[in-house]
Parts: structure tokens; sequence; C-alpha cells
């Protein structure tokens, strides 16, 4: 929805957050359902309901559970029924530097200071604690802004007395704390409040009268902030970025201006401005983006721009170039199904509005409005479409493993016979339990993979360790490679032991590996590891959405039986585990 993106109209949407709740509703789009705890030191009445705007705009429906006014502490360290039944999937603890509650004085010695900053953050980190063992759900922790009075002047920033050092060391011990565990994520109101100014993000006045740590202009900043870090962790972020060319990488038209006179030279200002913005969608690739072009120009024109000596961005750092005449929203729909992605993973960057509102609505691409060249990179970096709450390996060789699959695909047009195609690539899989090296991966693989999920299923990296370490369970991860390179880890199958029946809670592949047989060599290994551990019968069960239609007619494809279907065509599927099974898989040699 237009009014939610970045750069929003924060008293546009404090004024209509019913009427945007009822539109976004009425779009008739597939949630998933998610229960958030939201724990303040403030009150936080305004932040869910602007909260709940954004994440319904991002596909999530959000059922919420707020604290008493400052009884954030009490909430998860006493007995508390009524948080406890609320099973939250995602706890959110809401606190500024009001909540600090000593700050040092200047009698104070620096091991005074030092027992005082460890007393503050031991409070959190036994908070923290609590809710790891207790809740066993992600939590999202405010750092601190900085005070709004320097007691000492600048030197309030150096003295091991001044209120801006302290909080400063706090935050670095916060960070440290987010470093060493996984599922525990920072919201860093620190940077978001010099974004919007000490002095526009809080007002002493709705403190005093109604214990707000925010002003109102503030508060849709930082649910926007807070969406995008809940959006992550359950996979709903983008990924790939379809980039026009002419006034977007570069300044001028190519084809009018020719490539010697484009803006794009660090020797002049508007062509540093190009530079820069090339420089960061460049690193975008580090965190695992697929960067590709989507653009109304001549393939020549489109490579010579790309070659030039001043451009950071090269061809090779694309997937794929999609240089023509023809309307972007069909190249970026194009692009999509060569990669085996939704079009609406896609973010496109384009500088012009008549290209983006029919790329948007033709494809379900965001687009963003990215304003005047000086605004690009800041536009796209606040938008939080990439945002990050997990790197594997896997992201940072994702443009290379993305490659070697269209080279996969070209090598398949010299066969007309599928299954000698699929014994050229001499494709090994390493199929087994779920190992320590790899659950970041799995987590990750679980809240992305849309396509190919038969249950729906999202796991948290917590989840994924419990599961992981239970005997109550039959974990499975797959990975592939072939003479191409290494696809990374691509299948999952988690299932639940009932004495000799094994439920399957989820079973997912990444679509890059469609039709090369893994499934089949993910079945082979599940029904061995079934028998070794005296299952007798497999249940599958298929839950459709408007996404995972391709798999509707797995579990007939494995051998399984169907049992029931219901109004909404849920299916429940059953396989017999015999000593009579007939490997599956012909072309995968599993290891």
């Amino acid at each position: 929805m237009k009014e939610l993106e970045y750069p929003f109209d924060a008293g546009l949407i404090i004024k209509k957050k019913k009427a945007l709740k009822r539109k976004l509703l009425e779009k008739n789009r597939s949630f998933i359902e998610k229960r958030i705890a939201v724990l303040g030191g403030s009150t936080t009445r305004d932040i869910v309901l602007i909260l709940e705007l954004f994440l319904l705009d991002q596909g999530i429906r959000a059922v919420f559970y707020e604290s008493e006014y400052n009884k954030y502490w009490e909430d998860v360290m006493f007995d508390n029924p009524e948080l406890k039944a609320f099973d939250p999937d995602i706890i959110y603890i809401h606190t500024s530097n009001r909540n600090i509650k000593n700050y040092p004085v200047l009698s104070q010695t620096e091991e005074e200071v030092k027992e005082l900053l460890d007393a503050e953050y031991n409070s959190y980190t036994a908070l923290w604690g609590k809710i790891e063992e207790e809740y066993r759900c992600p939590v999202i922790q405010n750092n601190f802004e900085l005070p709004s009075f320097r007691l000492l002047g600048n030197a309030d920033a150096a003295d091991i007395h001044g209120r801006v050092s302290y909080i400063n060391r706090l935050n670095a011990l916060f960070a440290g704390y987010a470093g060493a565990h996984k599922d525990f994520y920072i919201q860093d109101i620190n940077y978001l409040s010099a974004c919007c100014g000490l002095d526009r993000w809080s007002d002493p006045a709705f403190w005093h009268l109604y214990k707000y740590s925010l002003s109102m202009e503030a508060i849709p900043s930082l649910a926007f902030n807070l969406s995008n870090i809940i959006k992550s962790v359950f996979g709903r972020n983008k990924k790939a970025l379809a980039l026009d060319l002419d006034n977007t990488l570069w300044g001028g038209i190519i084809a009018e201006d020719g490539a010697d006179k484009l803006e794009l030279s660090p020797e002049t200002a508007t062509g540093e401005v190009y530079s820069e913005f090339q420089r960061y969608i460049k690193l975008q690739k580090d965190i695992g983006v697929i960067l590709t072009v989507c653009s109304k120009n001549d393939p020549e024109n489109a490579l010579e721009g790309l070659n030039l000596r001043d451009s950071i961005l090269r061809p090779e750092d694309f997937i794929a170039i999609r240089a023509n005449w023809e309307p972007k929203s069909d190249n970026l729909k194009e692009i999509a199904e060569e990669l085996s992605l939704l079009p609406e993973a896609f973010v496109f960057v384009d500088d012009n509005p008549a290209e983006r509102e029919l790329v948007a609505s033709q494809t379900g691409a965001s687009a963003p409005d990215i304003g005047n060249p000086e605004d690009y990179l800041r536009v796209l970096d606040r938008s939080g479409f990439f945002e990050v709450t997990a790197l594997s390996r896997d992201d940072a060789n994702r443009t290379r493993m993305y490659k070697d699959n269209l080279e996969r695909q070209r090598f398949q047009q010299r066969f007309t016979d599928y299954g000698e195609y699929l014994s050229s690539l001499e494709m090994k899989a390493a199929i087994g339990d779920f190992i320590p090296e790899y659950l970041d991966r799995i987590a990750q693989l679980t809240n992305k993979s849309n396509q190919f999920n038969l249950t729906t299923r999202r796991y948290t990296g917590a989840e994924i360790k419990e599961v992981s370490d239970s005997s109550e369970y039959i974990c499975l991860y797959g990975r592939l490679e072939d003479k191409f390179g290494d696809n990374g880890v691509v299948s999952v199958v988690i299932g639940k032991k009932y004495e000799e029946v094994l439920n399957i809670d989820l079973w997912i592949m990444s679509c890059r590996v469609l039709k090369r047989d893994m499934e089949y060599a993910m079945m082979d290994v599940l029904v061995k590891k079934a028998r070794e551990n005296g299952i007798r019968v497999i249940m599958g069960y298929y839950y459709p959405t408007p996404k995972n239609g391709m798999v509707k007619d797995f579990y007939a494809g494995m051998g399984f039986e169907p049992v029931s279907e219901d109004e909404e065509h849920n299916t429940v599927w059953r396989f017999e585990v015999s000593d009579g099974y007939i490997n599956k898989n012909r072309y995968i040699t599993t290891v």
C-alpha cells in the first residue's frame, strides 16, 4: 500500500489508521498468522496500532498481547499465566533511556560506574534468559537513544560519568549479547532517533502527560522499522532487485547521449551520486540479494554502459540482464520464472513513476518512489526490503548459485532426453540428520520457502535446534551439488514420531533444484530412517496457499495414498513403510 511505503507521511498514517486497516483487510490477501507480545517500559498502545498496519501490508496478520505500563520486567520474571497462555511467536521489549534505572554521578569512581553498568545490563540479561527458558521464542529488544541533555557538554561522550558515554557502553553490551545469542535481535532506536532528530523523536510533554517515550510523529518510524525485523524473522523479505539503467544506475540516456556523456564519474557531483548508488547496490550481493537488469534499451547499449571504466557494477554482477523494448512488467515476470522466483519477491528500481506503477500493478513487485538521484540510496536502504536477521554461508554464495543454475538450464537444451541430462549433471547429495553447521541455513530455508512448502510451517532458530536435539523427531537436511557447482542446503524434512507413525510437520525444497530427483532422494532416505526408528506408517499433509499449488499432488507422486480432504482442500496422505520399498531416486549419488 502506497501510504505505508517509505518515505511515508506519519501524520496521515496516524490520522487514517482505521481506514488503512480496513483497506488492507479488504485486499483478501494470504496472511500468515503470528502472536506478538509487546512488553513496554512506556505506553505502547499506538505503537501496536501502527505496527499492525505495517505487518498487514507485509502479509502478516498479528494478534497482540500488551503489558501494562512499565511492567515489562514483571510480566516475564514473575508467574504470568496470561502471557503463557498467549504463547507468543515473538516478544518485543520496548524500552527507552527513561527506563535506565541509575546513571553515574560525578562522585563515583570508575569501578563504581562499572558496577552500575553491570547491574543495569544484568537486569536485562536475566529478562532475556527467562524468556529463552520459559517462552522459547525470538526476542526483539530496543537499544537506547541518546539522552536529551549533556551535563558535561561534549565531554559527556568521553567521560565515564557522562550519560552519553554510559548509554553508548550499555548499547555495546546489548550488541554483544545479540551477537552471541540466536533469535535475539536489536532494534536500533539509537540510529532511528538520530535519523529523526532527538528533539523530534521524543516529546517531554507526552511523557509527563501520557507516559509516551516517543512523540506521535516518531511512532510510525519505529513501528515500520520494527515490522521489517519481524517480517524478516518470518521469511517475508524480498529476494531480488530489478534495476533500470538510464537515470537510475547512471545519469543520462545512453542511446541519446552516448556512453562517453553519461553521468557516472566521481569527477562531477551528479556522477558521484550515481557512483555511490552503484557501490551500494553491489554491496547487496554480500547479503544474498539477487541483482538483475530490467531496462528499455538496446542490449549492446546496456552492456556498453555496464562495461564503462567508471561503472562499479559490471555485467557479471547480474544474474539476468533484460534490455529490450518489451514492457518491463513482462521482462520482470520472465526473469522471475527463469530464476524460479515469484515476481513479488522483486524490488523494481526505476526513476520513472509511470513504469513503477505499471510494474507494481502488473507483477506484484515492490516499486518504491525513489525520488531524486541523491535520494535513491537512502530510500532503498531505509525501506528495509532486505532486512538482515540471519546470514548464512549460502547467502554470500547466492549469486554464484543462481548463475550455476542458469548454466544448467542452458546445458539442458543440448539434450532431447531429460534423463540423459540429469545423468550428465553428475549430482551428489549429502542427506542426513541436522548438524550444527547447517542449523541457521535450515531455519532460514523454512521461513523463505513458499512454493515448495507442503504445510507452510515456519521455524525459528531455537525451534530448529529443539527438534534437532529431540528424540521425538526425524529431521533431515539435503545438500546438492553437481558439476556446475554447489547448491547448498536445498531441502528439509521434519517428522514427529508417534509410536509407529511419523507425521510430516514440514517438507520443503528450494525451487532452484526442482525436477532433479532431489525430492526422491529425500524420500528414499526418509523411508530408510523410518525403518531404523520402527516407523510403519508415514502421514503427509498438504495445506494449500496461493503460492504452493505446485506441490498439490506431491504426495501422490511419492506413492502416498489419499486419506481425506476438507472443505478448504487441506489433504491428508498415508504411506506404508514396507520392506519391499524400491528407491525412487535414479540420478543422484547420496553420501
